[in-house]
């Protein structure tokens, strides 16, 4: 996410400079609990600790005061239950990426009992950066710190796992900031992989390596011809060995399915996918998490179902919860899978119900002050609408407001599409003029998920152009901008979903069946199913295709593939893009 990362927040790029000293120090001399909690990025850090109903599914037992055997100097008042119970609440919250209640939950468990080292380190953890958000506030930075420092003063009471994952996390944070954080990361991941040597069936350990590694390479796992990056073959092998050792691990399959998403053999998540689908049922994210790898094997049904599930799990642990701060971003992102997931169904009432909650789900204050990556979400309706003909409801879509200019650029592009598509082109080319005007006026640094936002508009202004010609009767013109269309397409940063949310082909392969081009139509869908297994669209394209070439067993042979993709859908299109179904006017 950051990067132009999905849900990089807009918080300081500020982090850590030299590592924390392994002095233990009394505990006499100890912060409070209580003393730290300045919020990183819209944190409600000072809200009291609780309980949430769907968290009871893994726990890691850690070093309390009932353990303690040592003799204390100052014998202290401790619930090393309720310690327990928090820091279970706190690691699955942890890998449910809601760091903000995971530092709640371990603060719970380190009021609980003072002598609990991995409750401070559980703090320090949840303080740091992470793939969807890999910078962090000057206060963050600080809270980290101390933290960990907490953490080294209690590492007397901790098992010898325990001490090798607070000198690890003690690696991770420095103070003053640096302004380049590389080599603290550098070194916490180092640090985490002598302590996977020490504990290599440890499947707590063997996750936080992974993820350590995989917080230096955020989203950089693959490249576009399928080849691993960086460190991704030692990521898989790690958490394949968690996986082996504890199935049922709710982070080691999370990662794993991140790891393995973008790769040319994204089937090699759906055992992870279908163990996540009811592991923690509190926690939105990790219910959410299979319908990456649904996605990418056609199982788009399961895909819309998953983050129905997952809608319902946050908005419940919304409605008791402190404000979530950047976790309402995990939100978004479920809503938006949605809207996606029924669009490749052919759903479209539940499509645009999903788009409409974004639009109301994201306050307007929070939405003007990160406005640069928050405003890709929100231009979803007019993707929904554009995918299912919607022509005269894009144009009556007001104009957003004067800050928004994605969303206004977006909103040229669909009204170009729909005046095109209803023979208006004078109207279409001027809407085209002012989304150029619109792209300049944005410049380089808005975002779309993974992806910046002017690839995107580049993209819609070579949609739009290349219907605008089809109408205007400039096929051969038409065809070149929708080809050079779907190779931007092709070139975005992988992202789920994907940066542009209906296949250029569908649009591509339409306008080629139209103008009696059925082998090159076949060969466009074709391609489009290599990439979008079991879509709708794409089927009945290639079975018209078939059909058009008199291949009609051929054709007659997709009839069943054609009834699954449709099963639930509430429009039955007669081509795989509604431009199509204009052109046969």
């Amino acid at each position: 996410m950051p990067r132009i990362r999905p849900f990089a927040v807009a918080v300081p790029s500020i982090v850590l400079a030299a590592g924390l000293a392994g002095t233990l120090v009394p505990l006499s001399g100890c912060t409070s609990v209580r003393s730290l909690g300045g919020p990183i990025s819209g944190r409600s850090a000072a809200f009291e600790p609780t309980f949430y109903p769907g968290f009871s599914g893994y726990a890691r037992t850690v070093t309390t005061s009932a353990m303690v055997t040592v003799p204390a100097p100052d014998p202290i008042a401790a619930s090393p239950d309720e310690a327990q119970r928090f820091f279970n609440q706190g690691i699955q919250l942890l890998y449910g990426f809601n760091h903000d209640e995971a530092i709640r939950s371990f603060r719970g468990a380190a009021e609980a009992d003072d002598r609990c080292a991995m409750a401070w380190w559980g703090i320090a953890y949840a303080n740091g950066l992470h793939i969807n958000n890999p910078v962090m506030s000057e206060q963050a930075s600080k809270d980290a710190y101390d933290a960990a420092r907490e953490a080294t003063a209690r590492m007397g009471y901790a098992s010898p796992v325990e001490q090798a994952l607070i000198r690890a996390v003690s690696q991770r944070y420095a103070w003053p900031v640096p302004e380049d954080r590389r080599s603290l990361d550098e070194a916490y991941a180092a640090a985490m992989g002598e302590a996977y040597r020490q504990f290599p069936n440890d499947p707590d350990v063997g996750t936080l390596y992974a993820e350590a590694l995989m917080n230096l390479q955020p989203w950089d796992n693959w490249t576009h011809d399928g080849q691993p990056k960086h460190r991704t073959l030692e990521i898989l092998a790690v958490l394949e060995g968690v996986i082996a050792i504890a199935p049922d691990h709710p982070g080691a399959n999370h990662l794993y399915i991140h790891a393995i998403e973008a790769s040319p053999w994204p089937e090699r998540g759906t055992a992870a996918a279908d163990r996540l689908v009811d592991l923690v049922p509190g926690s939105g994210h990790l219910v959410h998490m299979p319908s990456h790898i649904y996605i990418r094997t056609g199982r788009y049904a399961e895909a819309a179902d998953t983050n129905a599930r997952a809608i319902a799990a946050d908005e419940a642990y919304f409605a008791v919860a402190p404000p979530p701060g950047f976790y309402s971003l995990y939100f978004m992102h479920n809503v938006h899978f949605l809207a996606y997931a029924a669009m490749m169904e052919g759903r479209y009432e539940t499509a645009i119900a999903a788009a409409r909650k974004i639009e109301g789900g994201i306050p307007q204050d929070w939405l003007r002050e990160n406005v640069e990556f928050a405003d890709g979400f929100m231009p979803t309706a007019l993707h929904v609408m554009i995918r299912f003909g919607k022509w005269e409801e894009i144009l009556g879509e007001p104009e957003a407001p004067s800050w928004r200019l994605f969303s206004r650029a977006e909103r040229h592009y669909a009204r170009a599409v729909a005046l095109a598509n209803t023979q208006r082109m004078e109207e279409a080319r001027r809407e085209i003029a002012l989304m150029d005007a619109v792209a300049a006026e944005m410049g380089d640094g808005w975002s779309i998920g993974n992806n910046p936002a002017q690839d995107a508009l580049r993209i819609a202004r070579l949609m739009a152009e290349g219907e605008t010609l089809f109408f205007e009767g400039r096929r051969e013109e038409a065809f070149a901008n929708l080809r050079e269309a779907v190779a931007l397409e092709e070139q975005l940063v992988y992202d789920e979903p994907p940066g542009w949310m209906q296949p250029v082909r569908h649009a591509l392969g339409a306008l080629l069946l139209a103008d009696g081009r059925a082998a090159e139509a076949e060969a466009v869908y074709r391609a489009d199913l290599g990439r979008h297994p079991n879509n709708g669209w794409s089927l009945l394209g290639l079975s018209q295709s078939l059909s058009a070439q008199g291949r009609e067993s051929e054709a007659a042979g997709l009839e069943a593939e054609l009834a699954r993709a449709w099963a639930r859908a509430d429009v039955r299109p007669r081509a795989s893009c509604y431009c199509g179904e204009s052109a046969m006017r």
